[in-house]
């Protein structure tokens, strides 16, 4: 069967046999275009096409958060950072505005939660907390005497308040005997059905009971876990079978394994989730109360260590900086990283000794200063892979004016799967303010971790159950870490000066349905570009190799036009809008951006440069490196 197109002029510069199944089928149909675009919208797939009106009460434009502002020359409504965005230049930016006399959504009310037995409803009255939320942002987009945390102190460098203010989000690392609680944890979480049992509709028991028989059921695997381990401190711990007696013991191991999620993103993968999600329905009040003691206890980070024991001002020694950075081995000398070494123990030892008093050991010290060199080398992983992007993208492409054709970053919607259309200098920005985006949230991953936690375990912030496409998923809103992503966005917006495409977070929806998928998406960025950037820094190598040399100057060209066509063809379909089939789930909003991403790694093995990312030691995206 063949697709008729009425006239074949209209199609242009292709294939005789036209738009044809057997032109769809064929290899070579990267160029192929569909003749009839009937439903593109005017101006280009760039632009956002709304389906549905955003719900009373909501913002026009972003339509998850509650309308703060109405612009009396547009007639809609909006929340404070959507009005800024969408009134920063042109003739918006005289658009008179008046605040709405009650900006709150609408209640849900009691009926209506009882009326869904597989549903906690949520009070939307509950999800933001002015004061509280404007306060918490405050310091990120406080002008007066604002804290640059963007730029880490080099090593004998003033450290002013960079040290003081990280500290507060990066967690302690786990000593021996704490990695002995977390190994009963995971082996608990392992063999605990938890979601299974819970996140499903029909059981005769109510929610809130089976949530309670589920914990009581962790908790027993968890004590006979210790009690197999440390017969004499079972003992002690669950002679008489209480749970609200063992409070404290519960809330430390759960802590732990909080913790330990946060300093190493790649671990407890598929134990995590259920970890949260029956921390999170502990907290509701009606479950607390049937429990009889709370799960829940704030992560021990460096700051609330050395606050407690009056030892700030260690974060505000000078030697703190060769204390915790990290020691590089690439491009040095054996003698340069020994000396490295030894100046970094030497710091330590110092600080150790001259911090340590009553109720804070040395190794406590230490511990804290390890810490805090682990978030460096998490930097170092996540967030500088976003900087090397930067670095390629602006080596070899021109921000206005391509070579030629191969240096173009030009795409058109239907073509090579893009659902947007941008000219080469449009989709030079667009990259680029997506790399820089993705580079602050990782600088600041920590902080977002924090207050993702905070949105989860909230007991003003319940949940409800909704089929989101992808199965039954709890769709909550996160205040705090919507608030913070808006801050760490219009820190993005300034340092760019422009901005390209949609300004909509996606948060308490569908698409990211709680902060903690919202993490979960956002602390995968490394996986996707770090293999992109080992590869482009081991073609030099390849080409020392003749075999090698000639294959990659008969296909490509040459060492240049290899990383080219890669860099090229990332920068173009890794952010072309693709991933879905609506501009709410892909497009060129803030998360469609990561899964237009994703849709070009799943594409990757169909490139003809496969072979060299294979050569330079790829294994897949998920892959050790």
């Amino acid at each position: 069967m063949t697709l008729h197109v009425s006239d074949p002029a209209e199609i242009g510069p292709q294939k005789t046999g036209g738009f044809s199944l057997a032109t769809i089928l064929d290899e070579d149909n990267d160029q192929l275009e569909h003749p009839d675009f009937k439903d593109k919208p005017r101006g280009g797939w760039d632009e956002e096409v709304k389906d549905t009106e955003a719900a009373q009460g909501y913002c026009v434009e972003c339509e998850d958060q509650p309308a703060q502002l109405h612009c009396e020359t547009c007639a809609d409504d909006y929340c404070e950072v959507c009005f800024a965005a969408q009134h920063r230049k042109g003739s918006r930016k005289g658009h008179m505005s008046k605040p709405l006399a009650g900006s709150s959504a609408q209640k849900t009310t009691g009926s209506q939660a009882k009326g869904d037995g597989g549903k906690m409803d949520v009070d939307d009255d509950a999800f933001d907390s002015d004061d509280e939320l404007e306060q918490l942002v405050a310091p990120a987009t406080a002008t007066d005497n604002p804290v640059a945390l963007e730029v880490q102190p080099e090593a004998g460098s003033s450290v002013g308040e960079w040290f003081v203010e990280r500290s507060k989000f990066i967690p302690v690392r786990l000593t021996l005997s704490e990695r002995k609680f977390l190994r009963l944890l995971e082996a608990a979480l392992n063999v605990s059905e938890y979601t299974d049992k819970i996140d499903t509709i029909g059981f005769q028991m109510s929610k809130a009971k089976r949530i309670v028989h589920q914990i009581r059921e962790l908790c027993a695997i968890l004590g006979g876990l210790v009690l197999s381990a440390d017969y004499k401190q079972g003992q002690e711990l669950f002679s008489d079978r209480d749970f609200a007696a063992n409070e404290e013991f519960y809330q430390q191991v759960f802590e732990l394994g909080r913790r330990h999620k946060i300093m190493n993103p790649d671990k407890m993968r598929s134990t995590y989730g259920k970890l949260v999600y029956l921390l999170q329905d502990s907290q509701t009040p009606e479950v607390k109360n049937m429990l009889g003691f709370s799960c829940v206890k704030p992560i021990t980070t460096v700051y609330t260590i050395l606050e407690e024991h009056d030892a700030l001002e260690l974060l505000r020694d000078e030697l703190i900086s060769t204390a915790t950075k990290e020691i590089y081995a690439e491009g040095r000398t054996r003698r340069e990283i020994q000396k490295d070494i030894k100046a970094k123990e030497k710091a330590v030892e110092t600080l150790a000794s001259k911090y340590a008093r009553s109720g804070l050991s040395q190794e406590q010290v230490r511990q804290c200063l390890y810490s805090i060199g682990d978030n460096h080398a998490f930097l170092r992983t996540n967030r500088d892979p976003c900087d090397k992007m930067i670095l390629y993208l602006k080596q070899y492409f021109h921000p206005t004016q391509p070579k030629d054709s191969k240096s173009s970053l030009a795409i058109r919607s239907g073509k090579g799967g893009a659902r947007l259309s941008h000219d080469h200098s449009k989709q030079f920005a667009y990259v680029l303010q997506s790399l820089t985006l993705w580079r602050e949230i990782l600088h600041d991953m920590f902080h977002l971790w924090y207050l993702a936690e905070s949105d989860l375990l909230s007991e003003n912030v319940p949940y409800r159950l909704r089929d989101t496409g992808q199965g039954l998923n709890r769709v909550q809103a996160a205040p705090k870490t919507s608030r913070m992503m808006h801050a760490i966005l219009n820190r993005a917006q300034r340092s760019i000066g422009s901005w390209v495409g949609s300004s909509v977070i996606h948060m308490g929806d569908h698409n990211v349905p709680n902060s903690l998928m919202f993490i979960d998406k956002y602390s995968q960025i490394y996986r996707i570009l770090l293999p992109v950037c080992n590869t482009i820094s081991h073609i030099p190598s390849l080409m020392d190799k003749p075999a090698l040399r000639s294959y990659i100057e008969d296909e490509f060209g040459s060492e240049d036009g290899l990383c080219r066509e890669i860099l090229g063809d990332f920068f173009r379909h890794g952010f072309d809008g693709s991933g879905a089939d609506n501009f709410f789930d892909a497009g060129s909003c803030i998360d469609g951006r990561l899964t237009s991403a994703w849709n070009w790694c799943s594409a990757l093995e169909k490139k003809r440069y496969f072979p060299v990312f294979l050569l330079t030691g790829f294994i897949g995206f998920d892959g050790e490196w």
